[in-house]
């Protein structure tokens, strides 16, 4: 399916790329981070153009984590919070306390990026502090993969496999960078109140 998945964004360019990826952040199953390196690799080849390929990336994970917030926001009371009420409320919870800032570093850690736009529309988050987070975190997380496909896409692995390895084991390094910093910062914040 990824070898499927990357041949349209061959054959297709930016158009594939910001529907896939739109479709990714919402929760199907693509290889986000595999398709972004794959795109920077192929724009340093000269097979996709820079401008068309950055513009259409970073417009698919934002248009995808807009349609998950506005999934949470009218789907969360009347369908969502109905059929997954633990599910949710354990969600909402989850939100309440992390916050703004898990929209901002959840793209860097695996399936957390598919549900914190979610949780922030459920929870009645302002969009425009949504906006403001998760957006900036998108585009941060699609410039990161894309330049790590463009710096070592001449040294790409033959293996599709390999790369979706890499892609997540990059990302995991950033959530336990985020989680580290979190850490430091409550523990901070405790011995100021001591």
């Amino acid at each position: 399916m990824e070898q499927e998945l990357l041949s349209w964004v061959s054959q297709y360019g930016a158009v594939a790329l910001f529907g896939l990826l739109a479709l990714g952040i919402v929760g199907l199953p693509v290889p986000n981070e595999t398709l972004l390196t794959v795109a920077g690799a192929l724009v340093r080849k000269g097979d996709l153009s820079l401008i068309p390929t950055l513009v259409a990336a970073c417009a698919g994970n934002v248009s995808g984590v807009t349609l998950s917030y506005l999934i949470g926001r009218y789907a969360g009371d009347h369908f969502l919070k109905r059929y997954l009420r633990h599910g949710m409320d354990t969600l909402e919870h989850w939100f309440e306390r992390i916050g703004k800032w898990a929209l901002a570093f959840g793209y860097f850690i695996p399936g957390v990026r598919h549900v914190t736009a979610i949780g922030a529309g459920s929870s009645g988050f302002p969009f425009h502090e949504f906006a403001r987070y998760a957006y900036s975190g998108a585009i941060l997380w699609t410039f990161l993969f894309l330049g790590l496909g463009y710096f070592i896409g001449a040294h790409l692995p033959d293996s599709l496999v390999e790369i979706h390895h890499k892609a997540l084991f990059l990302c995991l390094i950033g959530g336990l960078c985020v989680a580290l910093y979190e850490v430091f910062r409550r523990l901070q914040a405790r011995g100021q109140r001591t």
